[in-house]
């Protein structure tokens, strides 16, 4: 290889991780366009079911969280130990369960909007999205509601993989709590079913 090709492959590898870096969807663009995806939902809850909003959530959900990985925290150590078929089939009722709870969540629109105030390190090299939903109020202080999303890197890009309730209740440390005594006791399939039921609960009506 001559030094003037080196040379010019050295330039493109370095354009093509430039272009990379430019184009890759930072974590708060991630948040903003879930928050989207929730606003057009609770736009409509008032001509729409619950079923339907979970069909309208999905993609969506899918898109900016790492359901796979996030009920592999949740499960602790007890995902070690399960076979692959307990794994795949866990797995699917989170990520049911997950959805359902938002379609059951946001169910109904009186003004509210989000509010992105901003993106920050957080340990384990996740980054941080601090949020706002805003719900107005007529002759009052608006209500707000802290939001923060844990954000994570995968090869397809940055996910959210948990979300901090007023900045400190973490959602997925909440199902740890929950999981890990029925994954302990009863096993995954139990537990499998278990959510299941309450998704189809949740979005019964």
């Amino acid at each position: 290889m001559t030094q003037f090709k080196a040379i010019l492959i050295i330039i493109f590898l370095g354009l093509t991780a430039s272009n990379v870096l430019a184009n890759e969807i930072r974590p708060e663009r991630i948040v903003a366009v879930f928050h989207d995806a929730l606003l057009t939902v609770m736009k409509k809850s008032n001509t729409s079911s619950a079923k339907e909003r979970y069909a309208q959530l999905e993609p969506a959900i899918d898109k900016a969280f790492a359901l796979g990985f996030m009920i592999k925290v949740a499960s602790g150590t007890s995902w070690r130990a399960m076979s692959e078929a307990h794994r795949v089939k866990l797995a699917k009722a989170f990520r049911h369960m997950s959805i359902a709870t938002y379609a059951f969540r946001f169910k109904g629109y009186s003004g509210q909007y989000f509010k992105i105030l901003k993106t920050s390190d957080g340990p384990r090299k996740t980054q941080l999205v601090y949020t706002y939903i805003i719900s107005p109020k007529d002759n009052k202080r608006d209500k707000q509601v802290k939001l923060t999303y844990v954000t994570k890197k995968f090869a397809e890009g940055w996910k959210i993989v948990d979300v901090l309730l007023d900045g400190g209740i973490s959602e997925l440390s909440v199902r740890h709590s929950e999981y890990r005594t029925i994954l302990k006791t009863k096993g995954a399939g139990i537990l499998a079913k278990r959510l299941n039921k309450k998704a189809d609960q949740l979005i019964a009506n």
